[in-house]
């Protein structure tokens, strides 16, 4: 089931990776697309720029013969002076912008790496907290198993002096009495153990209120630091579009006074031999005012399509960081369950190990009973052979006071023959 859940998972984060960048794609095609338009468009006012020269020519050499021409011509001069220091001018306001643009960029570049190497320690902080909270485990772990086996040593200790106590009991039947006392003994312990539970059964309602004080106070703990985190997160969100409308207002506020300055053009020549160089400068200025318009209008939209696409990819790096944060989130969640998991199996191991060597044990005492009664049963034996031994040593002893008392008769029998002879 967590396998087919981390699948779908990965297959819904690929699909939204690659309309992600699908996105950007077209993005990126439709800015190329523009830059692509801005080339036409400035090749077409070259164009009218070269059509204008030509046709300058063509007037100032027919110009030049005369007075009137000559004056043309020097006040052309003076036009394509001007025209040079406001080419000029205009290339310093360029650099300046790509100067500002640049720095902007580079602003909003350090700012990023600023947040991410914050995001970076407090998930180092996050990691080193866990680190710790799994040694403490550990160490639980460790505590437990210590007192475990020191239950079961203590647990053994005292099957050891039970069994010794049976033994007594079994090889001396002299202190019934005070086996007797030990019993009363016990029974004052039970009722005293009783009293105890029926005391601790009085007090477990108040306890249980206070563990359900305890879990209320701990969940609005939770809540509160929940709710903390979610005011963070949008006083970042406040700042950074803040932000970002300062700065689009300052660039607006750049490209007005711009225009104010493009706008400025000078006036007050009046007299007729300046009026067609006037009308000429003012159309070819109003061209390059065009062409400086159009210029920024690129420039402002290509600056907001570039923050679109980085704004897009910081929200696309914070979601992919959020969903790789959740995914390891479930995967220590996952661990964690997989932990338990090996506690409960090593618990329920120790439980068949107790259980095992609780059956030993009854198996060594059964066996320690059935050889004592073979010991018991050859002890009998041996006391009925020492009977049968004794039994038979009379037999012996009888037959051999028997034959004595033959012989002796005997001898009698043979004393009387020879007095009978005599």
């Amino acid at each position: 089931m967590n396998n087919r859940d981390a699948k779908r998972q990965r297959k819904i984060h690929t699909k939204r990776q690659t309309r992600t960048e699908r996105e950007t794609d077209r993005q990126k095609e439709r800015h190329r697309d523009t830059e692509r338009q801005t080339d036409v468009e400035t090749q077409r006012h070259r164009e009218a720029d070269r059509q204008i020269d030509t046709e300058t020519q063509r007037d100032r050499q027919t110009d030049t013969k005369t007075h009137r021409g000559r004056q043309t011509e020097r006040h052309r001069e003076a036009d394509r002076q001007k025209d040079t220091d406001t080419q000029r001018v205009t290339q310093r306001d360029r650099q300046i912008d790509r100067q500002e643009v640049h720095r902007e960029t580079h602003k909003e570049r350090q700012s990023d790496k600023q947040r991410e190497r914050e995001r970076e320690k407090e998930r180092e902080k996050e990691r080193e907290r866990e680190r710790e909270r799994e040694r403490e485990r550990e160490r639980e772990r460790d505590r437990e198993r210590q007192r475990q086996r020191q239950r079961q040593r203590d647990s053994e200790r005292g099957r050891d002096i039970e069994r010794e106590r049976d033994i007594e009991r079994e090889r001396a039947q002299r202190e019934r009495e005070k086996e007797r006392e030990r019993e009363r003994e016990r029974e004052r312990e039970r009722e005293r153990e009783r009293e105890r539970e029926r005391e601790k059964h009085r007090e477990t309602p108040r306890h249980r209120e206070t563990e359900k004080d305890t879990d209320k106070e701990t969940d609005e703990d939770r809540e509160e630091t929940d709710r903390q985190k979610e005011r963070h997160r949008d006083t970042e969100r406040q700042t950074d579009t803040q932000r970002h409308r300062e700065t689009d207002r300052q660039t607006q506020r750049h490209s007005e006074a711009d225009r104010q300055r493009d706008t400025e053009t000078p006036r007050g020549r009046q007299t007729d031999r300046h009026r067609d160089t006037e009308r000429q400068t003012d159309r070819k200025t109003q061209i390059h005012r065009e062409v400086n318009r159009q210029r920024d209008t690129e420039r402002q939209t290509h600056i907001d399509i570039q923050r679109q696409i980085d704004r897009q990819e910081r929200d696309s790096q914070t979601n992919r960081e959020r969903e790789r944060e959740r995914e390891r989130e479930r995967e220590r969640e996952r661990e964690r369950e997989r932990e338990r998991e090996r506690e409960r199996e090593r618990e329920r191991e120790t439980d068949r190990e107790r259980e095992r060597e609780t059956d030993r044990e009854r198996d060594r005492q059964r066996d320690r009973e059935r050889e004592r009664q073979r010991e018991t049963d050859r002890e009998r034996q041996r006391d009925r052979e020492r009977e049968r031994e004794r039994e038979r040593e009379r037999e012996r002893e009888r037959r051999e006071r028997e034959r004595e008392e033959e012989r002796e008769r005997e001898r009698e029998r043979e004393r009387e023959r020879k007095r009978e002879r005599e």
